[in-house]
């Protein structure tokens, strides 16, 4: 059972290792079960992410699976949400993308949002202590490659300043108003933006 030190797995350290990714597990499983769907798309998405996490044994690992957790950010301002067209895939999302050793699903979505952007985004200030942005949506999608992605959306805050993505990264980085937003971006995120239109999250 995940949460759960493992007496066989050799010392201190490593048990306590143990430990602590049971934790980080049951912790983001509870925020998925928490989530309050948007549409059938979430609600399906919600149900197959459970469906692969309970199974994978390393779900964070991209070489360990071909189904694996991302991290990605809705980061706004009172310019809009930021999107930028996916040098690969050629469609207009959200930054996000695979997760580093070591790192949380929101610790890689606010990586990704900086290294992709060039914008000083942070989480919203919800907890000063902890500092963790809140999971704002929950999208199952192919991405590409034959890789099936369990991607956890996290909301990030930003001031209102130009991107400037580095080189290396997409150019095409734009604060957009949600209306055309939605117009251009996927599905699957598209349901969540007309769910922040009508019922935007708190600062």
């Amino acid at each position: 059972m995940r949460g759960q030190p493992d007496p066989t797995a050799g010392g201190d350290a490593a048990c306590w290792a143990h430990h602590v990714d049971g934790l980080l597990y049951e912790s983001i499983r509870n925020d998925v079960t928490g989530r309050s769907p948007v549409d059938a798309r979430e609600r399906a998405s919600i149900a197959e992410f459970l469906e692969h996490f309970d199974r994978l044994v390393a779900p964070f690992d991209e070489q360990s699976s071909p189904v694996h957790v991302t991290g990605s950010a809705v980061v706004r301002s009172e310019r809009g949400v930021v999107l930028h067209r996916h040098r690969r895939l050629g469609i207009w999302i959200q930054p996000g993308g695979h997760i580093d050793v070591g790192e949380t699903p929101w610790e890689g979505a606010l990586r990704e949002a900086r290294e992709e952007t060039g914008l000083p985004v942070h989480p919203p200030p919800t907890d000063p202590v902890e500092r963790r942005p809140p999971l704002l949506h929950v999208d199952v999608h192919d991405g590409g490659r034959g890789h099936r992605h369990l991607d956890l959306r996290y909301l990030l805050h930003c001031d209102p300043v130009d991107p400037a993505p580095p080189p290396g990264e997409s150019q095409d980085v734009e604060w957009l108003d949600l209306d055309t937003a939605i117009d251009r971006t996927d599905d699957g995120l598209a349901g969540l933006l007309r769910h922040l239109r009508n019922h935007p999250p708190p600062d």
